[in-house]
């Protein structure tokens, strides 16, 4: 792996930015005939109601929405990528399970800052919560939410966290941008949780790359948690975010039991429909082990 620093600026592991140019983003925009149409249609996902957040005996994982998912370990809660409002220019469509005041998360794994995956009007919700985040990310947090403690990891590094779980921060084909001025000075990844009977892999946002068969020589992954939506126009989209058939290639090269879709039908964020990445998904399944979570269910572990 290629050493992702450049100065202040980060690189993914084959030393390319990932940042989107203006004059590409005003093409996408512009020559997209489809944009406003695919904006009115509803998001077919089924949304399981509860009371609050689940807290029962056994190991979980209960999928929230887009890149949000509860997972109980060990009888703590980690919360990933937390974003269960709608950022400013987004518009939700599906609702979230339970009330976000009930989720009383011990960690919240951030992937990176783009505004789908941190949400500071959901961050604020929290605290006292130990924040596990890329490096030079602990201002920003500071700044959204000051109760937090926060650690932060470069890749390939484990949170110092005193837990019977481990929690290692690993690469991902990304960027980072929120403001004019933070292109990729702030790092993005994925995220390995190990315990002594499973490990769960979380891979945040991600083009395809090799990074997917260097993981799996860290250890056995019993789930593999992975984008599947945001993807069309492919030529400006393909170095970002995986495909339905990208995301298959990842879970054969993680070598993992169980795949479990995500980072689709929540937000409309590309040029397909909000309900394709599934179909497409299903459509290119052969024997593969795919979970489609409802959000809200509870698959135990």
């Amino acid at each position: 792996m290629k050493k992702n620093h450049k100065g202040d600026i980060f690189l993914n592991a084959n030393g390319s930015s990932g940042a989107k140019r203006l004059r590409d983003i005003l093409k996408w925009k512009l020559q997209t005939a489809s944009f406003k149409k695919i904006k009115k249609e509803k998001s077919n996902l089924r949304v399981i109601k509860h009371d609050k957040a689940p807290k029962i005996e056994e190991d979980y994982i209960c999928w929230l929405g887009h890149a949000s998912f509860l997972i109980q370990i060990n009888g703590k809660t980690v919360l990933t990528d937390p974003c269960l409002k709608a950022p400013l220019f987004f518009k939700r469509y599906t609702q979230i399970p339970f009330p976000i005041k009930s989720i009383k998360p011990d960690y919240i794994l951030i992937s990176h800052g783009h505004y789908d995956h941190l949400d500071a009007k959901t961050l604020k919700h929290f605290k006292n919560s130990t924040a596990l985040v890329p490096l030079k990310m602990k201002p920003l947090i500071q700044k959204i939410n000051n109760s937090l403690n926060i650690l932060e990891c470069d890749w390939h590094q484990t949170y110092n966290i005193n837990e019977p779980f481990e929690i290692t921060f690993l690469p991902a084909h990304h960027w980072h941008k929120r403001t004019l001025t933070d292109t990729n000075r702030v790092l993005w990844g994925s995220f390995l949780i190990k315990t002594e009977k499973f490990s769960i892999y979380f891979a945040g946002d991600s083009a395809y790359d090799k990074h997917f068969k260097d993981i799996s020589k860290l250890a056995k992954i019993d789930f593999a948690l992975l984008p599947i939506g945001a993807y069309e126009p492919r030529w400006f989209m393909k170095n970002n975010h995986l495909n339905p058939n990208d995301s298959l290639k990842a879970f054969k090269d993680l070598n993992a039991d169980t795949f479990i879709p995500m980072h689709y039908g929540t937000f409309s964020l590309s040029d397909e429909s909000i309900n394709e990445p599934k179909t497409k998904l299903k459509e290119c399944i052969k024997n593969e082990n795919v979970k489609f979570l409802d959000i809200g269910e509870i698959l135990k572990i």
